[in-house]
């Protein structure tokens, strides 16, 4: 150590301190731990393997890359996925650990595009106290009360109205009918928006606009989807603004205000118009797209299974049945929850389907999960789609079978806690209990007034979106 110290003495400055920095740099190295990351590839430099990850595959399927990745490196692995180092889980207990520790070792991270074109106060994107201030007033619209007495009629006056337009023996497209369904039914309910009236189909045709522009690649030059979604979101926050306006006149002249989500924002409510402008888009983009797709796999799922037509038939002529007996006409809750069988088919649709098929998040400080690090900062991409169609989980998991539902647990409860179709933790879709209520209220006057058929041959495809590139051709019949 002498001789070394003596040799340092007549070392030039630059020398010395370039000896210094690289001692550092070895000392740090040797004394940081070793990450002991999940197994994986980066692919090509900036584009990652997104491209790859995205290609479009079957709805009931994982797709050719998660199958490779899964078989290749196991239920997590690593990858570098939207520009980011990625975590990629297929595995049902590390998504369930995601999402319970939303806010303490993970939160929602998105990417910059969606937050451009849905707004940077929708639910969607925001984190912490914010969302959970937002979250609250989409709960308490939603509340179990508002549900049974508000809600519950207007989805069962929606329904009838959609489907009375329905010409036997014609052919249409069903994703189009589910998605003017569940369209009118949200704007009736978000801004008391009539369906039919020329204000409501001028906004519906901008919010189509406007959602081609969500799940398109996004780039902001002329005439592509995202610019021209851009426009669209103007023209619809224009018109949401214009019913803000016209309720705080209203409420300036002591008028009965409409008993919708905006009046209950106003009211209920500190948010500033911006944030009630967001808050609105986003449920309406929200609550219409899940649901819609939900309906339309529905069907295509029911096209295919005539047993389970057939006894979910029975289940709502027994309802209908009763009813009239009583000399009722419309559906109450008691109604509701016996519709179990419906349930099932809701489940398994969704189970199937998977409309969701994973969310974004990100480690916001070091984690450590069987075995792994996931560091700070890095994605994470809990796959939903990959667990609901786990063999390991799920017994002929690419087979319609909503019989597999019934099955209880030692305490009598249908249970899964693998089933994840509305996410999790504080983040669970406020809306799923909704979403629920109208898929179980359209089947119920689906399958006693109609029988149907699918007249060509349609897949659902994950873009990622869930979408039928033929729109579902089917025809009805009536039943008398």
């Amino acid at each position: 150590m002498p001789i070394l110290q003596n040799l340092l003495l007549f070392l030039p400055p630059s020398l010395l301190t370039l000896f210094f920095y690289l001692y550092l740099f070895l000392w740090k190295k040797r004394s940081k731990p070793t990450l002991h990351l999940p197994p994986g590839r980066q692919g090509l430099p900036f584009l990652g393997e997104t491209f790859s990850y995205l290609k479009p595959h079957p709805a009931t399927t994982i797709g050719q890359f998660m199958q490779d990745h899964i078989t290749r490196y196991g239920k997590i692995y690593r990858s570098n996925l939207f520009g980011d180092p990625t975590i990629v889980s297929a595995d049902a207990g590390l998504n369930r650990f995601i999402l319970q520790n939303e806010g303490r070792l993970f939160e929602c991270s998105y990417p910059k595009s969606i937050g451009g074109i849905l707004g940077k106060w929708s639910m969607l994107v925001l984190v912490g106290e914010m969302h959970q201030s937002m979250r609250m007033i989409s709960l308490n619209f939603m509340s179990s009360a508002r549900l049974r007495s508000i809600l519950l009629p207007e989805i069962e006056r929606q329904t009838l109205m959609a489907i009375s337009s329905w010409k036997q023996d014609v052919a249409f497209s069903a994703q189009d009918e589910a998605k003017k369904f569940t369209f009118n039914l949200m704007a009736k309910n978000i801004m008391s928006m009539e369906p039919g009236e020329m204000e409501t189909e001028k906004l519906r045709k901008e919010y189509i606009t406007f959602m081609k522009g969500v799940v398109s690649a996004p780039l902001n030059l002329p005439g592509t989807p995202y610019s021209k979604a851009l426009k669209s979101r103007s023209n619809i926050l224009r018109v949401i603004e214009k019913k803000m306006e016209g309720r705080r006149h209203q409420r300036n002249e002591e008028k009965e205000e409409e008993d919708d989500l905006l009046g209950w924002a106003l009211k209920q409510s500190s948010l500033s118009k911006e944030q009630i402008l967001d808050l609105l888009l986003s449920l309406l983009f929200a609550g219409h797209e899940t649901s819609s797709m939900a309906l339309a796999l529905t069907i295509f799922f029911l096209g295919s299974c005539p047993k389970a037509v057939q006894q979910l038939r029975e289940e709502h002529l027994i309802i209908a049945g009763k009813k009239l007996e009583k000399g009722e006409s419309v559906l109450n809750w008691e109604d509701y929850k016996q519709m179990e069988f419906s349930q099932c088919v809701i489940n398994e649709t969704l189970r199937l389907g998977n409309v969701v098929r994973f969310v974004h998040r990100k480690a916001i400080q070091d984690v450590h999960y069987g075995g792994y690090d996931i560091p700070c900062g890095w994605k994470v991409l809990p796959v939903f789609a990959a667990v609901h169609l786990d063999s390991e989980l799920y017994n002929e998991p690419h087979q319609f079978n909503p019989w597999r539902w019934q099955q209880k647990s030692s305490s009598g409860m249908a249970v899964n806690n693998n089933f994840m179709p509305y996410g999790g933790g504080s983040r669970l879709c406020a809306g799923s209990e909704l979403a629920k209520l109208e898929l179980a209220v359209f089947l119920h006057h689906l399958v006693i007034k109609f029988r149907w058929e699918l007249i060509q041959s349609d897949c659902a495809y994950a873009f990622p979106f869930v979408d039928f590139p033929k729109g579902l051709p089917i025809k009805v019949h009536a039943i008398t």
